[in-house]
């Protein structure tokens, strides 16, 4: 299985050249091209927050601690007096980050339902309905957040397959087929209500068309054929 470095790099890596791909073919402007490359280099952690004591979890767990803390202040802030916004913080942190946390580890298991390709399909759609619903934009950028969400997410699911594999020795390790995984026979029901789940995005989601039509479109090509080398190069050929 790759480590945190090796995950955090992959998807970096692979969301930021396929986001300057974007950016430069015109399909995205500069803060559109961030968020997409943040979308993939997040989605690239996000099939490890199923470990208890992975960097993903733990990280994410405190931000969302924070958050919930924060956010319990800041809507009391005007009843409490000084000391109780303090108790408030505290309790609101310690009962996500500890309590939260501890419900949330034993309920899932590493390389369980959330370490497979239809759970991150739903993550995704999860992320395009909220970017096009809550944040109202529009559905083309809804859709390449979320795709490049899904994009950081198969890049993990890639490299821990790619692990599983020792080359040296010739053979698979017991770890090969438990992270590039559709289904599995032991969660059947959790499957059931995933791929449920997932219907139901599909059936919610923002029109897919003008986003597919964006990208196949030829002018949308040519524009970046224009941008791939130095004009002074061009001027040349």
């Amino acid at each position: 299985m790759a480590n945190f470095k090796t995950h955090l790099t992959g998807g970096f890596a692979v969301s930021g050249v396929l986001g300057l791909i974007t950016y430069k073919a015109g399909l995205v402007d500069a803060q559109q091209f961030l968020m997409c490359v943040l979308a993939g280099t997040v989605g690239g952690l996000l099939p490890d927050i199923d470990s208890d004591n992975s960097t993903p979890i733990k990280m994410g767990f405190d931000f969302v601690s924070l958050a919930t803390a924060f956010a319990l202040v800041i809507h009391w802030r005007s009843e409490l007096s000084l000391v109780s916004m303090i108790l408030l913080w505290l309790a609101g942190y310690g009962f996500v980050r500890y309590g939260v946390f501890a419900i949330f580890t034993r309920l899932t298991v590493h390389r369980g339902i959330i370490h497979s390709v239809p759970y991150m399909l739903v993550l995704a759609l999860g992320l395009t309905c909220l970017n096009f619903y809550i944040f109202d934009i529009p559905a083309i950028i809804s859709w390449f957040y979320g795709s490049f969400l899904l994009l950081g997410s198969l890049v993990h699911l890639c490299l821990d397959e790619a692990y599983s594999v020792d080359l040296l020795n010739r053979r698979l390790k017991r770890s090969s087929g438990t992270a590039m995984k559709f289904y599995q026979d032991s969660q059947r029901y959790y499957y059931l209500g995933l791929y449920t789940i997932l219907l139901m995005f599909i059936f919610i989601s923002p029109p897919f068309e003008p986003f597919f039509e964006k990208l196949t479109d030829p002018i949308t090509w040519w524009v970046l054929k224009d941008e791939i080398l130095p004009q002074v190069l061009m001027r040349n050929i």
